[in-house]
């Protein structure tokens, strides 16, 4: 199964987006796990995860760890990106997945 990865501070945060994002899969039928963790465990799940993780999203908080992530993700071909401010702030589920599609090129 395919899997999107948020990541914040300590995977709490973006808990709320998961769950909206989450809705809007199934809504738009697709199979995706959406999981939010935090951002200092990404190296340990990439390490143990049997699914195909698609992409990784980082919260806004942790946007200064976005090269650190992207070197991690890189052996594995997972794009990473900052989670988009007005949609995080905002809630909007559709909008980021819309986001985590665009980049793993499935929109």
């Amino acid at each position: 199964m395919k899997k999107i990865i948020l990541a914040c501070s300590a995977g709490m945060s973006t808990s709320i987006l998961v769950s909206k994002m989450k809705k809007e899969a199934e809504a738009r039928s697709l199979e995706i796990n959406i999981e939010a963790i935090p951002e200092s465990t990404i190296r340990e799940e990439l390490a143990s995860i049997n699914d195909a993780v698609i992409a990784i999203l980082l919260g806004p908080q942790v946007r200064t760890r976005k090269n650190a992530v992207t070197e991690i993700a890189a052996p594995y071909g997972i794009p990473v990106d900052v989670i988009d401010t007005m949609a995080y702030g905002r809630g909007n589920g559709p909008a980021v997945l819309d986001q985590a599609l665009k980049m793993a090129g499935e929109s």
